[in-house]
């Protein structure tokens, strides 16, 4: 019986014939170029080496239910998901080299979470393995103070680094622009905030110095705020539709329908995600506390530890509201997005949904005992 009757058939050419869970050559050069670090693509080389066959490592660039296009070393591939499977934007995978699956979605470095749209209790991912999320506001507008620190909670939550974007720069009157940016810094403490115009390119590369190869940035926004215009600025060429907003409301359509991730041409990789024009809450105490370091830092001066800034003596939040070091709209917006964020916390978790109908069944007991016992008047 001759050797090659026995011997199992060769891998694929472009794997090394002696690594029997091997990555494809020049898989290395490929992934940083998508935005891969030192540590996933050591998380890369573990996954495959517990794969039972050849795998093919990659990025996907957009995600649709039950398919994905993915960023491979040999360009895009379609590939299906497996129901055990769910992938978004920036999540890197291994495909299997048979045949056009994800056998894998690697754990993610960090990911932007929102409260899924409708009725439903449940998160929506809109991207991962972001390093920063650049949050488009456009200034030619009256700038929503409150929406940029909504945004703010949910981009200190999914682990990254918040950057604020002021664009459509060019269109505001001579000397809004020292007095807007001094206003939105003072509501993104921890941040850095560009000014930035896509049509004349003003403040443009500061941004591009931040995205190099290995490095992922993610676009968020309203409608209308000049993402899709921010990223073609961002790449030099058209790489996605923009269209006008509408000048009744300062409104956009959705040009962008998909959250995708670009490559681009100089290093680096942007996700660009859909115009939000809701943006629900999908957070813990970590995202709320940080986007308002500095309440929670006064909060610290405070008298009693659980102190609501309300009425209790001592406090040293209403203390400095009172002096006009700090905002009680800024005090407001908090409680508004905390409470927010308990009320979908409650309703995700069935434990917290029967002690909160505990405690007002217990409410209302006591209420009534209250009306049952009291004098009635002649």
């Amino acid at each position: 019986m001759s050797s090659s009757a026995s011997s199992p058939p060769p891998p694929p050419p472009d794997f090394p014939a002696s690594d029997r869970a091997a990555l494809p050559a020049g898989w290395r050069d490929s992934l940083v170029r998508l935005g891969a670090d030192g540590a996933m693509m050591a998380s890369i080389e573990a996954a495959a080496a517990d794969h039972a066959g050849p795998a093919v490592p990659g990025r996907v660039a957009r995600a649709e239910h039950s398919l994905v296009t993915v960023l491979t070393p040999a360009g895009p591939v379609r590939a299906g998901l497996t129901r055990r499977e769910q992938a978004c934007a920036g999540d890197y995978v291994l495909l299997s080299a048979a045949e056009p699956v994800v056998a894998e979605v690697l754990p993610r470095r960090s990911h932007l979470v929102r409260h899924a749209a409708g009725n439903r209790t449940e998160p929506q991912t809109l991207a991962a393995n972001m390093d920063e999320v650049f949050v488009t506001v456009a200034a030619d507008r009256g700038v929503s103070l409150g929406r940029i620190e909504r945004f703010l909670a949910l981009v200190w939550e999914s682990g990254t680094i918040p950057v604020v974007v002021l664009t459509k720069g060019d269109l505001l009157a001579p000397g809004a622009a020292t007095p807007l940016l001094t206003r939105a810094a003072g509501v993104a403490p921890g941040a850095d905030v560009h000014l930035v115009s896509a049509i004349t390119g003003k403040g443009v590369g500061d941004l591009a110095r931040r995205l190099e190869p290995g490095r992922t940035a993610a676009l968020i926004g309203s409608s209308g705020a000049g993402k899709s215009s921010l990223l073609n600025a961002l790449a030099g060429a058209e790489v996605a539709a923009t269209t006008r907003v509408r000048d009744a409301d300062g409104k956009g359509r959705h040009k962008t329908a998909w959250r995708e991730l670009v490559v681009l041409d100089q290093g680096g990789a942007v996700i660009d995600t859909p115009g939000l024009r809701g943006l629900g809450m999908w957070l813990d105490e970590t995202g709320l506390d940080t986007a308002f370091a500095d309440l929670t830092e006064l909060a610290l001066g405070c008298r009693f530890s659980d102190c609501r800034h309300a009425t209790e003596p001592g406090c040293a939040v209403t203390a400095a509201i009172e002096a006009g070091t700090f905002e009680a709209r800024r005090l407001e917006s908090y409680r508004k997005l905390e409470r927010e964020a308990a009320y979908v916390a409650r309703k995700a978790d069935p434990r917290a949904r029967r002690a909160q109908a505990r405690a007002e069944h217990a409410i209302t007991r006591e209420g009534a005992a209250r009306a049952r016992h009291r004098p009635r008047s002649s």
